[in-house]
Order: C-alpha cells, then structure tokens, then sequence
C-alpha cells in the first residue's frame, strides 16, 4: 500500500514543509510532488500540533550495502530500504542522498542527488510501522558535480505524520560513491621458452566525471598473479605501481603455463578491478 495522506488530518502543503528542514539544495522543485499531495487537502484539514513529530528511521540500507560505482555514461538506479515508525501514523516520507557538513544550509551541502519525495511505503502487521523503498536514478554525467565528490554520501530521511507533524534525521546511512575503473594485462612474448623473461604491462583507468572520459590512475598499486594452468588459484608474484599514465609494466621469468593478471584493491574513491587473465604458452 503505498501511503496517500489523510484527507481530515493534513494542513497545507506549505506548512507542512517549512516545519521540516529539508536539505536547501532539495527544496523547490525537488518537493513538488510532496507539496501538491498535502496542498489538496488543505480546505479540509485540521491545525497541526505545536510540536514537532516522533517518526523514527531505522534499518536503512543504501543500494543493498554495496558501493555506488559509476562510469562515464548511462543512468545507474540506486535503491534505498528504510524503516519509518510512528504511532500516529505517517502520510509521507521523503528520502535525498547528501554530501558535506550541514543538509539545511546551501553552503554546507556539497553534493546533492537522487531525491525521491515520494517512496513507496507500507505498513507492516505492527500498527505505525512501515518498510519504505526509494529509487534514486543518477546519471553520472549530470548529476556529480566534479571528481572531488566522490568517497562517503549520507542518506536523509523525513517524514510527516498523519497531523502534519514533520520528523527528520539527515544522517540516518552512509554509503560510498566511487568511480568505476578497468583494468589490463598483456604479457609477452608468447610463445615463451622455459626459464625466459616475459614482461606483463597493463593499464589502470577510472571515470573521470568532469570531462566524461576514463584516465589513467596515478601511483597506484596493483598486484601480479599467476595462475597455472588447470588450477583454479592465482598467487600472487609482487606488487608494481603505475606509472604517470595509469600504466604498469614489470618483468617475470617464464616456468610452466598459466595465466598473468593485475589486480587493482581500489580507494576510498575508486571501485576496484580485476584484468582478465593473458595466457602464456611455454616451451
């Protein structure tokens, strides 16, 4: 059942929501919705009370635990679970991913994104309780607002009761948004006698979201594995660092046949990744 508000107990929309600190960055036409479902009612209802409402959030979980990881392109949709309580009943919950220091000042937010005034909710067989699903859809390309934006985002909640009582907790969940990153490994030569040198190079990139392109990754580390062939496990050999362009490049010496890879750990900012195995023959 997705929460409607009730018609006998909801005052304008325009109370309503100066009652409920929402993140600046999120007020106008990110609460349309919001506003028009609690302005319809205004002709019939009530005064609301003084003080403001008890609606409490918990279990709220941000796109399943996992990291947010975004390219370059295309729309990544986020979903966000929560729990919303209050005995007097909710009519409306609104959730906002938010970044920076204060969600009710314009200067403390440094990054906004992925509103929804108007998440699915229903009420559980415990009266005044409800498990509520937003979807956030970001694109990338528009919505991160420069590379400095990524690492830790937090998930605020708010809520109105079924008196117009406005609850809100800005910092409920946190969860990381990172850029996506590829990975290579090339090694050669091969074929290969046994007991020569192979050099392994690869490159390191991740998302740009300021020019919209991927670029090499700078002074990272990445491990070399070895797989042999027929084994499952790969080993690792060392570790090398890329270079001023994302690049890496090491020598090994050649025993059996197998597999070389590098593997990227990744940063509080960047998703980690995994370079397909190159296979080498040896004679």
């Amino acid at each position: 059942m997705r929460i409607r508000v009730a018609a006998a107990a909801v005052v304008s929309g325009a109370v309503v929501l100066s009652a409920l600190a929402l993140p600046v960055a999120a007020q106008a036409a990110e609460r349309t919705g919001a506003a028009a479902k609690l302005t319809s009612f205004a002709a019939k209802a009530v005064q609301p009370r003084d003080t403001l409402g008890n609606t409490k959030f918990s279990h709220a979980v941000i796109n399943g635990g996992k990291d947010i990881v975004l390219g370059t392109t295309g729309t990544k949709s986020v979903t966000v679970t929560y729990t919303a309580t209050n005995a007097s009943g909710i009519a409306l919950t609104e959730a906002f991913l938010w970044q920076g220091t204060d969600s009710s000042t314009t200067d403390g937010i440094t990054g906004g994104l992925g509103t929804d005034d108007d998440p699915a909710c229903t009420e559980t067989a415990t009266q005044g309780t409800y498990t509520c699903k937003a979807v956030f859809n970001i694109h990338p390309a528009t919505d991160m607002k420069g590379n400095g934006v990524a690492g830790t985002w937090k998930l605020f909640l708010g809520a109105w009761d079924l008196y117009a009582n406005a609850s809100s907790n800005d910092d409920v969940a946190t969860a990381a948004i990172k850029k996506a990153s590829t990975l290579t490994a090339n090694a050669t030569p091969e074929p290969v006698k046994k007991g020569k040198t192979i050099t392994v190079t690869g490159k390191l990139a991740r998302a740009n979201w300021t020019t919209g392109k991927y670029a090499g990754y700078v002074s990272q580390p990445a491990k070399l594995q070895f797989r042999k062939k027929g084994s499952s496990t790969y080993t690792t050999l060392k570790t090398v660092k890329t270079n001023s362009t994302g690049v890496l490049k090491t020598t090994t010496k050649a025993t059996v046949d197998g597999y070389y890879r590098y593997v990227f750990a990744g940063t509080s900012t960047t998703a980690a990744a995994t370079a397909p195995g190159d296979f080498v023959d040896v004679r």
